[in-house]
């Protein structure tokens, strides 16, 4: 008799998932013809196919304001969702299931207080907002945009998902929860210095090394650095060598080794 029955039928089930529900070879091979998968090896882009199946299949989609999500949006969005946990697990993404997608930016409104305690009221319109133990918001327009014509550091999946990592911890603050062997001294300094680095740029008028956006908050810096380390990882590297170690350490990952 097997020695874990749980994990033994959490295996079956996870097979019968995925022999009734695969994602169809077109769609997938298609989908892998674009810049941020290219550079995956044949292993890598088999073990992603499997994660972004039960991806798909534990997560809720819901289209606002009448938009249709075809299987081919559907299959792009939880392909760029499970790269970055392509050797973490899918388990990192439970505790929450709805993924809305409006067709383009959305409106939110906010009060937003100043460092000086006065509260005034903001419009904005985002591409991507991620909740804590709550959904994940994107807009088709943007995803498409990020795939089809894609630029350095810049991609609302990736951004969005890795404040879902964030969270993990219970607070949203730049530190997902780091693996045993990681030492969390490195991490807090490799991210504070390349922050406090980026922040001075800005406030002296000097071209940013990344998008200034990384320079709101520790959150907002490890979010776009993901985009980065995954977009655009030479870049990242360069600029920030030991916040690029980091990375490789947390996601167990290296794309500047991939061969495009």
């Amino acid at each position: 008799m097997n020695a874990n029955p749980l994990k033994w039928f959490s295996h079956l089930r996870t097979r019968y998932i995925l022999h009734r529900h695969p994602i169809p070879h077109d769609v997938w091979h298609s989908l892998m013809s674009h810049a941020l998968f290219k550079g995956l090896s044949a292993v890598e882009k088999a073990h992603l196919r499997e994660l972004s199946t039960l991806f798909l299949y534990h997560k809720n989609f819901i289209a606002t304001q009448e938009f249709r999500l075809s299987q081919e949006m559907l299959v792009s969005i939880a392909a760029q969702a499970c790269l970055p946990i392509l050797n973490l697990g899918l388990n990192c993404y439970d505790g929450w299931r709805d993924i809305i997608i409006y067709p383009v930016a959305f409106k939110v409104n906010r009060n937003i207080t100043d460092s000086i305690g006065l509260v005034s009221h903001e419009e904005q319109f985002l591409g991507g907002e991620a909740w804590s133990k709550g959904p994940v918001i994107l807009s088709w327009e943007m995803i498409y945009s990020n795939l089809r014509t894609p630029h350095s550091g810049h991609n609302v999946v990736i951004h969005e998902f890795a404040h879902k990592l964030d969270m993990l911890n219970g607070t949203t603050n730049g530190m997902p929860p780091l693996h045993p062997k990681m030492v969390r001294e490195d991490w807090t300094q490799a991210f504070s210095d390349a922050f406090e680095h980026l922040q001075q740029q800005i406030e002296r008028g000097h071209r940013p090394d990344i998008n200034a956006y990384a320079a709101t908050s520790p959150a907002e810096f490890f979010a776009v650095c993901s985009e980065y380390f995954f977009t655009a990882p030479e870049n990242l590297n360069h600029h920030f060598p030991k916040v690029y170690e980091q990375l490789t350490e947390y996601y167990r990952q290296d794309p500047k080794t991939r061969k495009v």
